[in-house]
């Protein structure tokens, strides 16, 4: 464990720091409350030993301070005889303990060992419920494909780490799902989420509402603007499409992500910010890097954790699923009686490569939905074009459903071949990979009708 002890006694600050070394412990060491502050702000600290009364700042405010930096601050003070009454109090404060000088080095180790049981049962009390947090969040993003598990395992493992997150994956995979589903499970969940597209915006005006301007930094700026980085401090800023960025203001965002501190557009003074950055592409950041278009340094600072998430053509016993949700998601909106999907149609569904992915599955879901007859969606009800790749899959699904023989098999595929190119032989016979003659023997053996 590591134990920060304050005292503006030198002497006693060698002690602890010698019997607690002696145990094993890592020490640091501050001589009054407001470098006691400083230090907690920059390091991780399981234990304060505090000295109750000291010049400049008590034990008694200093608990208060460090407990609105870190609620589970844990502080033990060391008071002399007599002052029982100002421990109590900081007890009330939220001290973790007190002991009275003088004291036995044993009571120091034996409260210092039972602080350190006590931060390490918070930590995983926090881990647990980080964890639970992320199931609930993953009910809403659906995927029980091994590919998709693999990145709720990421991101439940990932939400609370304090490093930049980079998202890449095509367009349409649910970029923005999982960037939300991360703040939705960690400990900023209550701070704010601020989604900003780096494409969407012009160049002139993505640095002034990424950064925020003071009043007269510009003609039309008639007053401040705080900007993105601060409206998102204590929460999430999402950057979606960064590698759309332009070269300029990637320098910039460098130095915010560097220093922790934004200064607005005419303002003299940078300000700190809180702000956990995850941004996300849907172009390769490694290629736009050695073709010089992205900044490599930039490139670093925001990959620290990686996600790459599948296209739907690799999670395709997803599909299914996603289909439920999205059949009842459009029905319930159009108050329409559709009750699920044909197993022809959700064949050519499944077949299909999907090159919009999820966003492209919902947009044909919807439209088979609002203009479907049935109580069931059908092949009848999809665009032609996703049909047509997906006649295989078509006849495969109502063979297997209506225990086709071979015979009848051949003459079904011949069948939609030729409906799906609208009678066209040469077409037709180009698909089946027989020559016209071949066709015309296969269409009089079929009796098939002109």
């Amino acid at each position: 464990g590591r134990i920060l002890i304050v005292d503006d006694d030198r002497g006693m600050c060698q002690l602890l720091i010698d019997l607690l070394g002696e145990d094993g412990y890592e020490t640091d060491v501050a001589y009054d409350g407001q470098a006691a502050l400083d230090k907690y702000r920059t390091t991780r600290f399981d234990l304060t030993i505090t000295d109750l009364m000291m010049p400049k700042m008590r034990g008694i405010e200093l608990v208060q301070r460090l407990r609105e930096i870190d609620s589970g601050a844990l502080v033990l003070l060391i008071t002399a005889f007599g002052t029982i009454e100002s421990a109590v109090e900081a007890m009330r404060a939220g001290a973790f303990h007190y002991i009275t000088k003088p004291f036995h080095n044993d009571e120091i180790l034996i409260q210092a060992k039972r602080a350190i049981e006590q931060k390490t049962l918070q930590e995983e009390l926090k881990r647990l419920r980080t964890e639970v947090q992320a199931r609930n969040r993953f009910q809403n993003i659906i995927g029980q494909s091994a590919a998709m598990q693999r990145v709720f395992e990421i991101v439940a493992q990932v939400s609370d780490l304090p490093a930049n997150i980079l998202i890449e994956g095509e367009s349409g995979t649910g970029k923005e799902l999982i960037a939300r589903a991360i703040h939705s499970s960690s400990s900023r969940v209550s701070g704010p989420f601020i989604p900003v597209n780096c494409a969407a915006i012009p160049e002139t005006l993505l640095e002034s509402e990424l950064f925020g301007y003071v009043r007269g930094a510009f003609t039309d700026a008639r007053r401040d603007r705080p900007g993105l980085f601060r409206e998102a401090s204590g929460g999430m800023l999402f950057l979606d499409e960064i590698s759309e960025m332009p070269l300029t203001l990637q320098t910039k965002l460098l130095r915010v992500l560097e220093d922790k501190e934004v200064r607005p557009l005419g303002a003299n003074q940078s300000e700190k910010v809180d702000t956990r950055v995850l941004s996300a592409s849907n172009r390769n950041l490694d290629e736009l890097v050695r073709n010089g278009k992205f900044r490599q340094d930039l490139y670093y600072r925001l990959n620290v954790i990686r996600i790459e998430l599948p296209a739907l053509r690799q999670r395709s016993e997803d599909i299914p699923l996603l289909v439920r949700y999205f059949i009842e998601k459009f029905a319930a909106g159009a108050k329409r009686n559709v009750e699920g999907i044909q197993d022809d149609a959700l064949a050519a569904l499944k077949s299909y490569d999907w090159p919009g992915n999820i966003r492209e599955l919902e947009h044909t879901v919807e439209r088979a939905v609002l203009l479907g007859k049935g109580t069931l969606v059908g092949a009848e009800d999809l665009p032609t074009n996703l049909m047509a790749r997906g006649e295989s899959a078509i006849v495969l699904a109502q063979a297997f459903a209506k225990q086709f023989t071979l015979y009848d098999l051949e003459r079904e595929y011949i069948g939609k071949v030729l409906e799906s190119t609208k009678g066209n032989k040469t077409e037709a016979a180009r698909i089946l990979g027989v020559d016209r003659t071949t066709l015309y023997r296969k269409l009089e053996e079929y009796k098939f009708k002109d």
